[in-house]
């Protein structure tokens, strides 16, 4: 088994609705969602991205949403934009949860902020955590709140969830569609990625439409990030990455992390658990020919996304290598796929 540095998850929420019962949800596991602390260690789950994202006043994954993404086509309404004073009290509380789970954790998780933290956690078998932000509703038009937020610890971040912010636009859930579906960064959205990249907080591209991913590119002096997307070429999904986006990311020695969920692998478009390795492996093989074994990893949407039933939770992780591995990938390509990619790019992200 293969220890594995995963780009996105969404325990922090989990942990935000029901604060009341975070000690069974984090430390003893309840038997719900994809992550526990128990369950990644079983899985070999070592380091990893978790978000903070703001839940919709009316939720995504409401029950006609679901119904509307298990039957393709789909083109579900983005959300409106949410003010930084509705969103900074729910950020705030899985920014303190995030803190919680490592002084809850005796040791066997770590809050990191730098690359060397990392690999000291690695070589003392402590699960890393960084703290994400995906979607940037928090963050204020005078950027005082990126800067408290890069204080408690926030290294990570995403301009942009599926709806708009005021710093840029998001692609809405659609099959089939492409990625270029609005307009760009907005002039605050402009300030937001020059003061990430002064601060070394990488920027994530994920959930971004074309246009602001083009403004990303030509503004940033950081490697170009998508954290949990997957190929447009073999899932023509809105939130999936075009093979010119791939060659940009390539170019940038930037990154992309492997999406789990079903609804972006599946060829068929489908939010179904129901499916085998063949569109796993087909999308695995498309990102490595256009971005190259240096620039992908995984990047699961634990906790956030419907995933196939081989996999099931986070100790189906040991299940998908095998199934790399009987794909043809040598053990150093998969040393590179499952860790070694990720912290490489937080070193040319953050420096070592």
């Amino acid at each position: 088994m293969f220890p594995t540095f995963d780009g996105h998850n969404d325990l922090l929420l989990r942990l935000h609705i029901h604060p009341e019962n975070r000690e069974a949800i984090w430390l003893t596991g309840e038997g719900k969602g994809h992550l526990d602390l128990p369950r990644m260690q079983k899985g070999g789950f070592k380091a990893g991205f978790f978000a903070i994202y703001i839940p919709s006043p009316e939720a995504h994954d409401a029950p006609d949403y679901m119904a509307q993404m298990e039957n393709p086509p789909f083109s579900l309404p983005l959300g409106t934009l949410i003010t930084e004073p509705e969103a900074l009290p729910v950020a705030m509380s899985m920014a303190r949860q995030m803190l919680w789970m490592e002084r809850a954790s005796n040791g066997q998780f770590k809050l990191c902020t730098t690359t060397a933290e990392i690999r000291d956690c690695l070589n003392t078998n402590t699960i890393a955590g960084i703290l994400h932000m995906e979607g940037a509703e928090a963050i204020d038009a005078n950027l005082d709140n990126l800067y408290a937020f890069h204080a408690l610890g926030l290294r990570s971040l995403g301009p942009v969830w599926s709806r708009p912010t005021i710093f840029g636009h998001g692609v809405p859930f659609a099959f089939p569609s492409g990625p270029d579906t609005g307009e760009g960064l907005t002039d605050a959205g402009k300030r937001l990625i020059r003061a990430c990249n002064d601060l070394k907080i990488m920027i994530d591209l994920s959930h971004i439409n074309e246009a602001g991913f083009n403004d990303v590119a030509r503004l940033t002096d950081a490697p170009l990030v998508a954290t949990h997307s997957n190929a447009h070429a073999i899932t023509p999904s809105s939130r999936n990455l075009t093979d010119r986006q791939l060659h940009m990311i390539r170019d940038s020695k930037g990154m992309v992390g492997l999406n789990f969920a079903t609804s972006f692998l599946r060829r068929d478009g489908k939010q179904s658990g129901d499916m085998g390795w063949e569109d796993v492996l087909a999308h695995l093989d498309h990102l490595l020919e256009n971005v190259g074994e240096d620039h992908l990893g995984l990047g699961s949407d634990f906790d956030g996304a419907t995933l196939p039933n081989g996999i099931g939770d986070v100790t189906g992780l040991p299940t998908l290598q095998q199934a790399m591995l009987d794909h043809g990938y040598g053990e150093a390509l998969m040393q590179k796929l499952c860790y070694d990619n990720w912290l490489a790019l937080l070193d040319r992200t953050w420096g070592v």
